[in-house]
């Protein structure tokens, strides 16, 4: 593969709690944590994957990527209180859970699905949210009753499908979801390359992910662009250890720029988490191909607009990200959430941050 970068620039004028980037700034508003085996309805709450807001209904939902392993396949309910402008202990509380159905009206079974994305359609009524596979099924965007039932499933081109030599990488599926500026269009993408197209992220490269746009109602995948990741931001210790990077989130932001979260993850170092604006203007097209191996492929470009490591917090591993309640006419704010892999000997939590973000 072949790749050439639109210069979209790079900027992060980033203190310890804002960051600005041309006319767009980042205000960090506060942090609430809750420690892994949180029992929520005798149920432990935790591996939070996505999160959503719905204006409409002024309604918060996470969803958690248990495989029924723990509980049922479910998404939560939470209230969120940010009126004085801060996020503080006690400001999240979780008010519901829903248990996600298969099409027989029937919960889903063990190791099925593993969810890691939830939207709100902009038209009510519907629920979309995604599976990233495993190493033998495909992933999958689904829509759903706001009650859990299901409605509806977007299958994708058999290049998806995962085997030794192509398709996606176990546990590197549709991690990301959001609707286009037209609702008539869902956005997803998958965390690291299909194996025929490029490497998986590491310490020496980035990984050119594809990022999906499909019809809303049909699901037909209209086009697909490469979104190419940071290289893993700091190696692991010892240097042959795991480590990843991966896009995990994306959130439309306007008729032209899209939020996308990368989260890498190196052991013996943690968690690094960048924001990044981007666009699929100028980008190629490669919807048509099933690989874009030796390809002259155009990326879609990239500007950094945050890094997290600069607000000094030991960060989990934050993989879902929302609007919340509107500010302003240009102002939102923004809520992320970490995925704590339901791991209390490796001394993750769920995380919550907030943000008011201004354009």
């Amino acid at each position: 593969m072949k790749i050439a970068a639109l210069w979209f620039g790079v900027f992060c004028a980033a203190c310890t709690h804002t960051a600005s980037d041309r006319g767009l700034t980042l205000q960090f508003l506060g942090e609430v944590t809750f420690p892994t085996g949180y029992q929520y309805n005798n149920i432990e709450m935790g591996g939070l994957s996505g999160i959503d807001y719905d204006p409409l209904s002024d309604r918060y939902i996470a969803i958690s990527d248990d495989r029924a392993q723990r509980g049922p396949v479910r998404f939560y309910d939470l209230e969120i209180d940010l009126s004085d402008g801060s996020l503080d202990s006690g400001d999240i509380v979780f008010t519901g859970v829903t248990t996600i159905l298969d099409k027989d009206d029937k919960a889903l079974k063990l190791f099925s699905v593993d969810p890691e994305a939830i939207r709100f359609a902009p038209k009510p009524g519907k629920i979309y949210w995604s599976s990233e596979g495993s190493a033998l099924t495909p992933p999958f965007v689904r829509v759903m009753s706001l009650d859990g039932k299901f409605l509806d499933e977007f299958s994708v081109a058999e290049r998806y499908t995962p085997t030794p030599a192509s398709g996606t990488r176990n546990n590197k599926g549709f991690e990301a979801l959001t609707f286009g500026f037209n609702p008539d269009v869902v956005i997803t993408a998958v965390e690291n390359s299909l194996r025929q197209d490029g490497p998986a992220a590491s310490p020496l490269v980035g990984s050119p992910v594809r990022v999906l746009q499909m019809d809303a109602i049909s699901g037909q995948v209209q086009t697909e662009h490469i979104y190419l990741t940071d290289a893993v931001i700091v190696p692991p210790t010892p240097e042959n250890a795991f480590s990843t990077n991966g896009l995990v989130e994306l959130l439309t932001l306007d008729e032209q720029r899209i939020l996308a979260l990368e989260r890498s993850y190196s052991t013996g170092v943690g968690n690094s988490v960048r924001l990044y604006l981007t666009t699929f203007d100028g980008a190629s097209n490669v919807v048509a191909l099933d690989s874009i191996a030796g390809q002259e492929i155009i990326v879609m470009p990239k500007r950094l607009l945050f890094d997290f490591n600069e607000l000094g917090l030991r960060l989990d591993n934050l993989e879902g990200m929302t609007f919340g309640p509107r500010l302003a006419e240009r102002s939102r704010t923004l809520l992320l959430v970490s995925d704590n892999n339901f791991n209390e000997k490796g001394g993750q939590f769920t995380q919550f941050l907030a943000f008011r973000l201004d354009w």
